[in-house]
């Protein structure tokens, strides 16, 4: 089985995945000072419920936008999983789609692969929408290309820093509210980061698609992509497993580049 790794600013994502199907995912808390060994106290038990052990793991891949991170994991399957993991990033790694930007080693390696799996699932030109620490919109072509995109401050992130920097304002959570107008600080608050972040994406979406020039899909994914997506016709369709699916099919791509070492 295959160990896909999304490691995001926030979270990190661990998929075990046996040929095109996601066994099990287990979500974790990035903090940069967790070593190979805790990785591996993390995750022993969590397999074990699946009745799964570090021996089922032939392979591993890792996406990280967290390069603090990327040193314990890699050193993680390596110790424990006995095998050398595939990075995607590194020049070796064929994602087998172009990338059309200033500097395409700046890239995040989660937005270029979500293109790679959102190319795969969809027709046409397209948006993917991965609703993180960030918020971004990915421009993906026809042929799969990764063509740029927009980095926003995700509503999660939005909330603290109105918290931070206004004294009188509470910390509060990204809920729908039923009227725009709120009535006290704690719904104005939840109304401005809702609705005004849900107009955030319905503009951007629109701008996108006029800039570009062509019919567009869009996408959603990430851990607020739900609280969204029926809220508004912008947003075609909800994947929230379209970057693990992604790291599966690079891995694919690239397999007889890692496994399990002698």
């Amino acid at each position: 089985m295959l160990l896909a790794i999304d490691a995001g600013n926030t979270n990190i994502v661990f998929a075990m995945c046996d040929g095109e199907t996601i066994r099990a995912q287990w979500r974790a808390v990035t903090e940069t000072t967790r070593t190979a060994d805790e990785y591996a106290i993390l995750l022993k038990p969590l397999l074990k419920f699946q009745k799964l052990s570090f021996d089922d793991v032939d392979a591993a891949i890792i996406a990280a936008v967290v390069p603090a991170a990327l040193f314990d994991l890699r050193q993680f399957c390596r110790r424990y999983l006995n095998c050398e993991p595939l990075v995607v990033g590194e020049a070796d790694v064929d994602l087998g789609i172009g990338v059309h930007t200033d500097r395409p080693q700046a890239v995040g390696a989660d937005r270029l692969v979500n293109a790679v799996a959102a190319h795969a699932a969809y027709e046409g030109a397209l948006i993917v929408v991965d609703f993180g620490t960030a918020t971004t919109f990915d421009v993906v072509a026809e042929n799969g290309d990764y063509e740029g995109g927009v980095i926003a401050p995700g509503a999660n992130l939005s909330a603290e820093a109105l918290h931070q920097a206004a004294a009188m304002l509470p910390r509060v959570a990204i809920a729908r509210t039923q009227n725009v107008i709120g009535k006290d600080t704690i719904p104005a608050m939840q109304s401005g980061l809702y609705w005004g972040y849900l107009a955030l994406i319905e503009g951007l979406v629109a701008r996108i698609r006029d800039e570009y020039g062509k019919p567009m899909t869009v996408i959603a994914t990430g851990g607020l992509a739900d609280l969204f997506y029926r809220q508004t016709p912008a947003i075609g369709h909800l994947d929230p497993d379209l970057t693990i699916r992604g790291l599966m099919q690079i891995h694919m791509r690239n397999a007889a580049k890692c496994g399990k070492s002698a």
